[in-house]
C-alpha cells in the first residue's frame, strides 16, 4: 500500500472527512486529495505527516518511515529492502535491529524461483524457506511470515495463470478442494503448480489448461502444498 493508501484508509476508518481532517491539520482539502491520490507534486513535508499521525491515530514515526522510504530512489530503494529482508530472514544476526512501525507499505515476500506450472520438474526451491530468495516483492495485506512467491513457467494452468506471472503463496492458508497451489513432493525433489483435489489416499493434481491431463500421485509423496493468495500477472 502507498502512503496516500494508507491515509485514505485510516481517515475513512475513523469516518473523517477530508475537510475535517484539513481543517485540524492546517492544510487545504485540495492538496490533502492529490496526497491520498498519489498525484501531489511537492512531497508532503515531515511536519505535515507528523500532524497527520496525531490526528488520525497513527503510532509516531509511521508516516515518516513510509514516507522516507517511498523518496529513495529505486536502484537504492530495492537493495535496502534486500538486505532488511535478508537481516530478517537470518533472524536479525548478532545485532538488535531498529525498531520499525507497524504499518509499512506492504510486507517484502521472497521470490524463491520458478514453479512449473506444467508436469512436475526436478526443481530446486531453494528449501523454502530456509534458502535465500532470488528477489522479493513487496505485497499488501498480507500477514503470513512465511509467505513466499514464485515465478510460473509453462502454459497448463491458463487461462488464469500465464508463464511469468508472480504468485504470492501462504503457508498458513487452509488448503481446499479445487485450489490452485504449489505442491512439493518428498521424493524426487519436485514441485508444481495445479488444482488439487483429495481423493482418498491419493491427490489428483488438475491442469486449469484442458489440454493437459491430470495427474494422480500418492498422498505420501506430498511433503507440503500451498494455497496461493495473490497474483501478479505480466502485462
Amino acid at each position: 500500500m502507498s502512503l496516500g493508501e494508507i491515509i485514505r484508509g485510516k481517515r475513512e476508518e475513523l469516518g473523517l472527512t477530508l475537510d475535517e481532517v484539513g481543517s485540524r491539520i492546517g492544510f487545504s482539502k485540495p492538496y490533502l486529495s492529490t496526497i491520498e491520490t498519489g498525484r501531489v507534486n511537492n512531497p508532503p513535508s515531515d511536519e505535515l505527516l507528523q500532524k497527520l499521525e496525531k490526528v488520525l491515530g497513527f503510532e509516531p514515526g509511521t508516516l515518516l518511515y513510509i514516507a522516507h522510504i517511498e523518496r529513495v530512489p529505486p536502484d537504492i530503494k530495492e537493495k535496502i529492502e534486500n538486505d532488511e529482508a535478508e537481516i530478517e530472514r537470518l533472524g536479525g544476526g548478532k545485532q538488535t535491529p531498529k525498531k520499525r512501525p507497524s504499518i509499512v507499505p506492504g510486507r517484502l515476500i521472497p521470490i524463491i524461483n520458478k514453479v512449473a506450472a506444467g508436469y512436475p520438474t526436478d526443481f530446486n526451491d531453494l528449501d523454502y524457506p530456509v534458502g535465500i530468495a532470488d528477489d522479493y516483492i513487496r505485497c499488501p495485506d498480507v500477514h503470513d511470515p512465511n509467505a513466499f512467491a514464485v515465478r510460473v513457467v509453462g502454459d497448463s494452468m491458463e487461462p488464469k495463470f500465464r508463464e511469468g506471472d508472480i504468485i504470492i503463496f501462504s503457508p498458513a492458508a487452509e488448503v481446499r478442494n479445487g485450489d490452485d497451489c504449489f505442491v512439493r513432493f518428498a521424493t524426487p525433489h519436485e514441485t508444481t503448480f495445479k488444482r488439487v483435489f483429495f481423493e482418498g489416499d491419493t491427490v489428483r493434481l488438475q491442469p486449469r489448461n484442458e489440454k493437459y491431463p491430470p495427474a494422480m500421485v500418492e498422498g505420501k509423496r506430498v511433503n507440503g502444498i500451498y494455497r496461493a493468495i495473490i497474483r501478479y500477472e505480466t502485462l
